[in-house]
């Protein structure tokens, strides 16, 4: 399987605090790879160091292929008209794809004479996307571009994505790539197909969305069994209520009946390594190579 993307003991510092430490992922090709992580917990920091934005203090970037980049705030020219957003892509790059960019807006019944502050959010992110896109790459990046969007925009922009990844011809043998950053998990369950989640700089969990749900259970017994978890199996996330207890963990089911265990659901892994920043990180997947 050929990777994408791989970072390798990445380390980013401002001054005395480090924002990302012995980072350290492999995102395969032709995958949309979800990156999730609470607020400071090094997204974005890892983001504007694969694209060139940061210099790393440690560590190494390898990306398979040309880069594209759309940021949260979608920087965009206001007085500039989408027929002249998309001139101003044309002359910076390239690998500019005139035809689709024009075919894309035109399904969406973007007007290309609409000056970019009367559009609405949505369609500005439908024009930031289509940029990005058209530059024909092989990674693409996405920081929070759901931020400050409805609902239905949201929804627009996901499904955009997906058809974008579907359509995308390959660059220099390989498909489209995408990292999406993202607080929302409910936008990413139905798009995304990789998981990476960062906490206090780290990779704490990195996989197949449907194998790392696959290897995690939700166990819940009595109280008295939550110090001791099934043999083979790595506790996640621990707690208690009452007389009962409840743990996530990866690895072997139970063999004691007590224990009542069911699939954990793409929220409640996200979030118990969200609670766990200690957690020791999943290895790479077997079979990834650069």
């Amino acid at each position: 399987m050929n990777v994408a993307l791989r970072t390798t003991g990445l380390g980013v510092r401002y001054r005395r605090t480090w924002a990302l430490r012995d980072c350290s992922l492999a995102v395969p090709s032709g995958r949309v790879a979800a990156l999730v992580g609470p607020n400071g917990a090094g997204k974005t920091t890892l983001l504007h160091a694969i694209v060139g934005l940061l210099t790393p203090d440690a560590g190494t970037i390898d990306v398979a292929g040309q880069t594209a980049f759309m940021s949260q705030d979608k920087p965009l020219y206001d007085s500039f008209t989408v027929a002249e957003t998309l001139t101003f892509g044309r002359r910076l790059n390239p690998t500019w794809d005139e035809d689709y960019a024009a075919t894309r807006l035109d399904g969406l019944g973007i007007p290309p004479d609409r000056r970019v502050a009367r559009l609405s959010g949505g369609q500005q992110a439908q024009i930031a996307l289509t940029l990005a896109l058209a530059r024909r790459p092989g990674l693409l990046i996405l920081d929070e571009p759901l931020a400050n969007l409805d609902p239905l925009a949201r929804h627009d922009v996901m499904r955009a994505l997906m058809a974008a990844v579907a359509e995308a011809p390959e660059a220099a043998g390989r498909p489209l790539t995408v990292l999406l950053s993202s607080h929302v998990v409910a936008d990413l369950r139905d798009t995304c197909d990789w998981l990476v989640v960062i906490n206090d700089g780290r990779v704490q969990v990195s996989g197949d969305i449907d194998d790392l749900l696959a290897g995690h259970l939700v166990l819940t017994g009595p109280a008295e069994l939550a110090g001791t978890p099934p043999a083979g199996s790595r506790v996640v996330e621990a707690s208690r209520t009452g007389r009962r207890a409840r743990l996530l963990v990866r690895g072997a089911p139970p063999l004691d009946p007590r224990w009542s265990a069911r699939p954990a659901d793409l929220e409640e892994l996200v979030m118990a390594y969200l609670r766990s920043p200690g957690a020791a990180a999943l290895p790479a997947p077997a079979g990834v190579r650069a």
